[in-house]
């Protein structure tokens, strides 16, 4: 059995969130970024975009505005709107799309529906029906070429067991009792519209509920039950708490068993005060919430390691990390990869905003992107050139060279290794 998913729209004009097709009022702030970030951590399986632009260089823009909604939101996105080629459905697949919809109601997309997905695969292909009179004429062509169908109530009552593909709820009701009957559904693989994209619905609590009434979803369960735990004296167990990107060690907390119920149903991170003897929420008064992505036991059940998504600082000091205060220090060469990548990178960002004389990096930049690219593929033959000599020092040496030049072409462009790895791990 499939977990049912829990997925918000956001309808995207002009790079702003939208209220819908109509008005096009700002839908809260209109952030798309943050908005797509709040779903993300708030427990949202998946996220859908609609591009309501409307001229091609509207749509171009859009795309930009996608890639970074990918970045930032760290879940499936599913597009629709504005398909009108085959290209479309490879620009948002390549921004960072898991899926691409296809409105039945346009013929184009009906006749590209084949190419596509034999071309990318049925399962990033989906398809919109807005009326069942849409649905009945390609009934065969969907079963056979459709991952999933995203259809509104009134005609996903219409078309239930018509055929096998999964469907996708869009709910305009903002009924929570409807859509606990909905997700009972066999055929509903999820639910997207007005209820779960509101932007107040603690999606985790209400996931809880769905479980509670027997509805598989995707919730935070713990793999070891609370009594396995070794707890202290005071019957807390400590947490070391890591940022999930970077490692960087944050904090040290304590929780007791409400503070880790609390955590596993709310996907928040929250503790027990030592100090105030009260339990409380990372981030409830400042903001800095800490959104929960793994948590580890040690080998002795008695220390738990937390992976975190946080916002702001860690530390009360307004430091990213409790963690600041050097005590002793014997140098050491700090060869962690990215580490080493990210601080070599900003040293020639710092370069081209503060250009300093007789500088390399500074005469690249003062030459131009021609000048740059001319210096990457020079690199380039010469770790082939490298690789063909026995000698392993050489090709570190050019490989090296060659890492760098890249970088400063990074920075041109305004490329940062965030973005790099990113789009690595997605692959």
């Amino acid at each position: 059995m499939h977990d049912k998913w829990m997925i918000p729209c956001l309808y995207l004009d002009q790079g702003r969130a939208v209220t819908g097709r109509g008005q096009k009022e700002l839908f809260q702030d209109g952030d798309v970024k943050r908005l797509s970030a709040a779903y993300s951590d708030g427990g949202a399986d998946g996220l859908l975009l609609f591009d309501l632009s409307g001229t091609d260089l509207e749509h171009e823009a859009a795309i930009g505005t996608i890639k970074e909604i990918c970045q930032a939101a760290q879940i499936p996105v599913t597009a629709a709107g504005n398909v009108k080629r085959v290209e479309d459905v490879k620009k948002f697949l390549y921004a960072g799309c898991q899926r691409v919809v296809l409105n039945l109601a346009k013929d184009s997309n009906v006749g590209m529906l084949k190419e596509v997905s034999e071309r990318f695969g049925k399962e990033k292909i989906g398809v919109s029906v807005s009326d069942v009179k849409e649905f009945e004429p390609h009934q065969q062509l969907v079963g056979q070429y459709a991952g999933l169908v995203l259809a509104a109530e009134n005609v996903y009552e219409k078309i239930r067991g018509a055929s096998d593909v999964p469907v996708l709820l869009y709910m305009e009701r903002d009924s929570r009792q409807g859509a606990l009957e909905l997700l009972q559904e066999e055929q509903v693989r999820g639910i997207s519209g007005v209820y779960v994209s509101r932007g107040d619905l603690p999606l985790m609590e209400f996931k809880m509920e769905c479980k509670e009434r027997g509805i598989a979803v995707n919730t935070f369960e713990s793999a070891v039950a609370w009594s396995d735990f070794k707890l202290n004296g005071d019957g807390l167990i400590p947490v070391v708490v890591q940022d999930c990107q970077t490692d960087e060690v944050l904090m040290l907390a304590y929780m007791n068993e409400e503070a880790y119920q609390t955590t596993l149903r709310t996907g928040r991170m929250t503790y027990w005060s030592r100090s105030r003897q009260e339990l409380w929420t990372k981030g409830l008064t400042s903001g800095h919430f800490q959104y929960m992505r793994s948590m580890t036991l040690d080998c002795d059940n008695d220390t738990i390691l937390a992976k975190v998504a946080q916002v702001g600082a860690a530390c009360h000091t307004g430091n990213r990390t409790c963690f600041f205060q050097e005590l002793v220090c014997k140098g050491y060469d700090d060869t962690n990869p990215l580490r080493v990548f990210q601080d070599v990178y900003q040293v020639i960002l710092d370069r081209k905003v503060h250009p300093k004389e007789g500088s390399y990096t500074n005469y690249l930049f003062d030459k131009g992107i021609d000048k740059i690219l001319k210096k990457v593929g020079e690199e380039c033959t010469e770790i082939v050139i490298a690789a063909k000599n026995p000698d392993k020092e050489e090709i570190k040496y050019e490989i090296a060279d060659f890492l760098y030049h890249v970088m400063v072409l990074m920075a041109e462009k305004d490329v940062s290794w965030e973005e790099i790895t990113q789009e690595l791990a997605r692959r």
